[in-house]
């Protein structure tokens, strides 16, 4: 089987604010809290970008003219699944996930952000420290999410002196 076959493809978002943070939600249906940012699967037909778009807006009610898209990933980052959830998750059919992240700069206000949405994936949602972050996500994605802030590193930091 080829990598893109035992991976379910989709997109991550690295939103920052002013402060040099970044926008994660504490995910409703594991327990224990875990937080992660926006990603989504790319639908059939879907270019990455306009998935980008749409998964932001469905997970955050964040719309397109709220940010500043800055920096595609080089490359599809991907994680596993620990064995007893990949048996479980899309009946089993990917071993893991992998994403083309996009890094963008939210211009809005925090009223325009939103996680009661139609299929709300988030019971609660703060601006973190990538860092921080890091330590605050589900064991098995932490390896991807290091490797995403390694590559948007220099631009988090540029992006917050302009502002």
């Amino acid at each position: 089987m080829e990598r893109s076959q035992k991976y379910r493809r989709g997109i991550g978002v690295v939103l920052i604010n002013s402060a040099g943070s970044v926008w994660a939600g504490r995910r409703s249906d594991f327990s224990g809290g875990s937080w992660q940012m926006p990603q989504g699967g790319i639908d059939p037909g879907e270019d990455v970008k306009s998935a980008f778009f749409r998964e932001l807006e469905e997970e955050t009610s964040i719309k397109p003219g709220m940010i500043s898209l800055l920096a595609q990933s080089k490359e599809w980052i991907s994680y596993n699944f620990p064995t007893s959830l990949a048996n479980k998750v899309w009946s089993g059919r990917y071993i893991g996930q992998e994403h083309i992240w996009f890094l963008a700069y939210f211009k809005g206000s925090e009223i325009d952000i939103n996680i009661e949405t139609e299929t709300p994936e988030f019971e609660d949602w703060c601006w973190m420290k990538p860092s921080d972050l890091v330590g605050q996500i589900i064991e098995f994605k932490q390896e991807a999410y290091t490797k995403v802030f390694r590559e948007f590193d220099v631009l988090i930091k540029k992006e917050i002196t302009y502002n």
